[in-house]
Parts: C-alpha cells; sequence; structure tokens
C-alpha cells in the first residue's frame, strides 16, 4: 500500500478541489467519507477509484479492507483533514467516479424535489424514499448538489439503493402526466386538499419545495392536486423532510 504523508502532495492537491462543485463537475469524480458509506459503495458494485485511509482506519478495518480489489493509500491524519470537512475526519474516504443515469422509467412512485437547498433536507429525503419502497428520486434545479459530503452523508449510501437523477421538473412531470400518473404539490393554501383525502395510489411523483419558499408557484401549476399536511399545533409549518416522510409513507399505505 503505498503512503502519502503531505497535504502538498500531487494527487492530495488534485483530489482537494473535488471539495467544490464546479471541480466535481468538471472532473466527474467525488469525495466519500465514513466507512458505511465505501462499504454501501462498494456492495453497489460503484465505481470506486480509490480508497484513501489513516493508521487509526487501517487498525480498525484492515482485515476488510485487505478483502477489496481497489486501490488504496494510506496517508496521515494531516492529510485526511485536508480533504475532510468535519471536525473528526473518520479515518476512511474513498474517491469515486459520477455516472450518469441513463434512461429512467418514470413509473411507480417518485418523490421531486424543487429548489430544496439544505444538503441534510435533501439526503434525509433521499433516505427516507429508499426506506419507504419509492422507485425513485429527483432533483430539480437548485437542488443541493447530490455530491456533496454533507448530502452523501445524510443518504447514509441509500442513493445507491434508487435512482437518484438530476431533471428539469416541468419535463418530469409532463412525463408522469402523458402516463395518466397523478403529480401531487404541496402548499398551506385553502384550495390544497388534506392529504388524507387522497387515496394511495401505486404510481404517483410527490412535488416538495424550498424551505423558505415551496414548492415554485409554476411547478403547483402543473400538478394534478396540492396537498397540505395539517399543523395542529402553532408551528408555521413542518420541515420539508419530516414532510415529505409523512407522504411518502401515505402512498404506501
Amino acid at each position: 500500500m503505498k503512503e502519502i504523508q503531505g497535504v502538498k502532495n500531487p494527487l492530495i492537491k488534485e483530489l482537494r478541489k473535488l471539495q467544490q462543485k464546479k471541480y466535481r463537475e468538471k472532473e466527474g469524480r467525488y469525495l466519500m467519507e465514513g466507512f458505511h458509506l465505501v462499504e454501501e459503495a462498494l456492495r453497489a458494485k460503484a465505481p470506486v477509484e480509490l480508497l484513501l485511509v489513516t493508521h487509526k482506519g487501517l487498525a480498525e478495518w484492515g482485515e476488510w479492507l485487505d478483502q477489496q480489489s481497489v486501490t488504496r493509500y494510506l496517508v496521515s491524519d494531516e492529510v485526511m483533514k485536508s480533504l475532510s470537512d468535519l471536525p473528526t475526519p473518520p479515518g476512511i474516504m474513498g474517491i469515486l467516479t459520477k455516472t450518469e443515469a441513463g434512461k429512467v422509467d418514470f413509473t411507480g412512485r417518485w418523490l421531486l424535489l424543487d429548489r430544496v437547498q439544505d444538503p441534510g433536507n435533501v439526503g434525509t429525503m433521499v433516505r427516507t424514499a429508499d426506506a419507504a419502497g419509492f422507485d425513485g428520486v429527483v432533483l430539480g434545479h437548485g437542488c443541493a448538489d447530490l455530491y456533496s459530503t454533507k448530502v452523501l452523508r445524510s443518504t447514509q449510501g441509500s442513493q445507491f439503493h434508487l435512482p437518484v437523477v438530476q431533471r428539469a421538473l416541468p419535463e418530469v412531470i409532463e412525463a408522469f402526466r402523458s402516463q395518466k400518473i397523478p403529480v401531487y404539490g404541496t402548499e398551506l393554501n385553502e384550495a390544497a386538499k388534506g392529504f388524507q383525502e387522497v387515496a394511495p395510489t401505486a404510481n404517483v411523483a410527490l412535488v416538495m419545495g424550498n424551505e423558505g419558499q415551496g414548492v415554485a408557484s409554476e411547478i403547483l401549476a402543473l400538478t394534478d392536486q396540492n396537498l397540505y399536511i395539517p399543523i395542529y399545533g402553532q408551528a408555521e409549518s413542518l420541515n420539508v423532510g419530516v414532510a415529505a416522510g409523512i407522504l411518502m409513507y401515505h402512498f404506501r399505505s
């Protein structure tokens, strides 16, 4: 196993650029840190280019690493810290090649996200869609980058279990409606319908919106019906990830 001790190593300098979205898009690669995520990636046969591991990580996962046919580098704590955005890096990191989804079959149950900007919310909803047995997630324009380390940590590997694609929502909504699949938006509006009044269906698209502004009016205008979740207490609204979970599980009942 090759060893890298200094943060000025050419490979490390190149990998550090992947902390920025523009370089991830340019290079078609991204960083993923933490044993669970790396394990999920390899289990899913995702394109893992190489692994970086610290001495502590090697002591903890050395036996498992020996079973993986992936190029590995032993790095210093200083090197790992320079690549991580965590106060205490977990000791293992993967560098993966971004993969483009091919032709997507927009049938079944799908979650559509409109300008959801918080990485934790995006990742949580991908993970919840996986748990609820949804068939895929669409990230519309303005959403947090799926390949940021914060989003990836929140997904906990669920992006390897179902399609997560980036598309223009108007085009995707048209694809669902052309197949007579109902598309439901979400909004706090008297004209919207309580979600309990809508019967669960095997084919459905749910649109969740921006944390502060909700679903854009032009997107809401394309839906078949807009739903709301009753607020019984004094909170103005629910966190978008919580609301998405309630609705997704409703459509699984």
